[in-house]
């Protein structure tokens, strides 16, 4: 048995789907890397669907998004004249990173995590940030967030019981987090729908 293009170190040459793909000159390319190779998490899903005909790809997506509609999955837009609710936009091709690179930015996330965990910890504990004038108190006071009633009450299970994170690589090439989510995290529900 002859092994797998997509097995070789080497990336396999573009298909049909990505042979005339070009990324934007100075751009990060999440697919392709600078010399128009694909990338070796992107190898099988492009071999994949480059074995799909036009009509049959065009069939998959086009049912994906009928699936959405069906179900009443859409998202609320806060402060808005108009009709507040707009159907969900389905990628239909998924953000694909490289193990490794996933080790990293999920340990910076778990690190993100802990630390907001603290913040708040303190915020609504011993207020050791605002002590030692490491947070302005006038911050916490206004802010309509903050729960006055619930200082000195440590819950068993922490503060934070879900925690999300916007995420976009930067002009570096690194991963930033553009967000925080800790009470009701944007598209959690929609996490799972889309796993559905």
């Amino acid at each position: 048995m002859e092994p797998s293009p997509l097995a070789a170190n080497d990336a396999p040459p573009p298909g049909r789907l990505a042979g005339g793909y070009r990324p934007w000159p100075g751009t990060i390319d999440e697919m392709v890397d600078d010399d128009g190779r694909i990338r070796p998490a992107w190898r099988l899903l492009i071999d994949r669907l480059d074995h799909l005909e036009r009509r049959e790809i065009d069939t998959l997506f086009s049912r994906a998004d009928h699936y959405l509609r069906d179900a009443g999955v859409y998202y609320r837009i806060y402060g808005n004249d108009g009709s507040n609710q707009r159907a969900w936009p389905l990628a239909h091709v998924p953000l694909l990173i490289e193990e490794s690179e996933w080790q990293g930015i999920a340990r910076g996330l778990v690190q993100r995590a802990d630390l907001l965990e603290r913040l708040v910890a303190d915020i609504y504990g011993e207020n050791r940030l605002v002590r030692e004038g490491l947070l302005p108190p006038e911050l916490i006071g206004a802010s309509p967030e903050y729960l006055r009633p619930l200082a000195g009450i440590v819950p068993k299970q922490g503060f934070l019981h879900f925690v999300a994170f916007d995420l976009g690589r930067g002009p570096d090439g690194r991963w930033w987090v553009l967000g925080d989510r800790t009470q009701a995290p944007s598209g959690s529900g929609f996490a799972l729908e889309n796993r559905v």
